[in-house]
């Protein structure tokens, strides 16, 4: 598996990486420069890079750092896809002590519900698309 590392850091996320990705994705097309930057500015990121700094991957979650996350944009550089690093990545994110202590964490998937299965999230109702892990305890 290739040598990387994951950083909480904004300072070093590649934008154009991230949003040529993303503008190119189905979830996100046509999504404007603007408007990524605007998404990174208003998340908690996390930018996996390579050992020579250049970034491979990159998640968001869309919190408010007491209840409630929103897991969105987790991307692998296709190059380095297959390699195992997008479960590394989420591995990391979820295993934050951040994302760890909210109550609700959830996302959207049209294809990957199993692989997110993996990781504790189960269906919302009978969406076809939202996934949480939910650790709220009701009385």
């Amino acid at each position: 598996m290739t040598t990387f590392y994951i950083s909480t850091d904004k300072k070093r996320l590649n934008i154009d990486f991230i949003h040529d990705f993303i503008a190119n994705s189905y979830w996100g097309k046509g999504r404007t420069r603007e408007q990524t930057l605007q998404t990174i500015e208003n998340s908690f990121c996390f930018g996996m890079y390579s050992k020579s700094d250049e970034q491979i991957g990159f998640g968001r979650v869309v919190t408010d750092y007491v209840f409630f996350g929103y897991l969105m944009d987790v991307i692998i550089a296709p190059e380095y896809q297959r390699k195992g690093l997008g479960k590394a990545l989420m591995e990391f994110m979820l295993q934050n002590k951040t994302i760890q202590a909210l109550q609700t964490v959830a996302l959207k998937t049209k294809d990957a519900h199993s692989l997110y299965g993996k990781y504790g999230f189960k269906k919302v109702g009978e969406s076809l698309l939202w996934m949480s892990i939910d650790r709220q305890q009701l009385e």
